[in-house]
């Protein structure tokens, strides 16, 4: 330790500091060791160069950076290694925050964001993905020659972004697209950034409700993505857990990334799900899931003192995001040699699995944790054979 502080030139007051930040975080002891060495290496350029701690921002880490590689250092970090660093100074104030640069759509979708939130109260997962969309609609469709100009939109700008979006996502997908571009084109001509109505310019997409088969997986594939989990690894085994959840128990991707310490109820074999608009539902825990969970939680977690029960297995370890659900699904289906799909195929696959075992839609509807049976009966379809029992034959032709 002694070594370390003397090498670390301005910085050696922030050696265990930075230590502790770092192993709290869940970083390897050979990266925290390496990052240890870039503090040091930073500090004494900060000696030499007579820069002071509180002056250290992005473009002086770039400058310690270019300076490292014209001396010829073998071992030189990129822009990207150099974050935490940063962000542990700045959280002990030894350093100035990141002032970010701030352009007019920037300004725009903050004011958009606010409407959502306190005239529409919509949720945060929604506002998110409202706001994506108009970043993308508006910083591809309002500049003008790099100068932003909203005002500036027409109908035409407005099917174009469509039709390219049709033409990459799915028809529900597509469904999404048309009101998350209605909702920021009636913002604008409310705010009176657009002299037009534009959100009428914006067609529905076609595509109706029971118009095709739920797409559903069979129980053989998926066991088959459950075995081909390597439950030897901190990994396979958190997988392991995500898959059965999605699979047993019909947990959606956000809903799996929500779940916390305190929702697993032990003694009484239950588990509290959150599910869409603050919704909250109490769902029995199978042996088969209670099991992994155990399994996956007996690996320890770093940080200890997450509430969160899923993590990401990198440093810096945090909860996991909604979309690491579906790569998790997806990663499982090219191991298993299975078309690509995502969580929410085991959510149908769920309910036929229900169905085929003689479950009716009520109950169905109960553990899938539907609002409106209407929703569940899409699922009857998938029952062919009692369809086949009960449709009348085409007229003029024999049964």
């Amino acid at each position: 330790m002694s070594g370390t502080r003397r090498k670390a030139g301005l910085l050696w007051p922030q050696v265990d500091g930075y230590r502790a930040w770092l192993e709290q975080r869940g970083y390897a002891p050979g990266t925290v060791r390496n990052m240890l060495k870039d503090l040091g290496g930073v500090g004494l350029w900060l000696s030499v160069e007579s820069i002071e701690l509180g002056q250290l921002d992005e473009a002086r880490v770039a400058a310690f950076l270019l300076a490292r590689r014209e001396t010829g250092h073998r071992r030189v970090p990129g822009a990207r290694g150099m974050v935490p660093l940063l962000s542990y100074l700045r959280e002990m104030g030894l350093t100035p925050a990141e002032v970010p640069s701030i352009t007019p759509l920037d300004v725009l979708l903050g004011q958009y964001r606010c409407w959502m939130v306190q005239e529409r109260n919509l949720a945060a997962a929604t506002v998110h993905r409202y706001e994506n969309t108009a970043r993308r609609f508006l910083s591809e469709q309002a500049s003008r020659d790099d100068v932003f100009e909203p005002a500036g939109l027409t109908g035409a700008d407005v099917n174009a972004f469509l039709l390219r979006e049709c033409g990459r996502v799915s028809a529900g997908s597509a469904k999404g697209r048309v009101a998350e571009l209605r909702s920021i084109l009636r913002f604008l001509y409310l705010q009176s950034i657009t002299p037009l109505r534009l959100g009428t310019a914006v067609p529905p997409v076609g595509g109706w409700r029971l118009a095709t088969l739920p797409p559903t997986m069979t129980p053989g594939d998926i066991q088959l993505l459950l075995d081909r989990c390597d439950r030897s690894t901190a990994v396979g085994i958190r997988d392991f857990a995500i898959i059965l959840l999605a699979a047993r128990l019909g947990l959606r991707s956000i809903e799996v990334a929500r779940l916390q310490l305190d929702d697993i109820d032990w003694r009484a074999g239950e588990l509290v799900v959150r599910g869409k608009a603050g919704r909250q539902d109490r769902l029995p825990l199978p042996a088969e899931v209670g099991d992994a969970l155990v399994a996956y939680l007996s690996r320890g977690r770093n940080p200890a003192g997450a509430r969160h029960l899923f993590l990401t297995c990198r440093a810096p370890r945090g909860p996991i995001r909604a979309d690491l659900v579906g790569d998790v699904v997806e990663r499982a289906c090219k191991r298993a040699g299975l078309s690509r799909v995502g969580p929410h195929r085991l959510r149908h696959a769920l309910a036929g699995e229900l169905l085929a075992h003689g479950a009716g839609l009520a109950a169905i509807s109960q553990v899938l944790r539907h609002q409106d049976l209407a929703t569940t009966a899409l699922y009857a379809k998938v029952d062919l054979g009692a369809l086949r029992r009960v449709a009348q034959p085409w007229p003029g032709t024999a049964r």
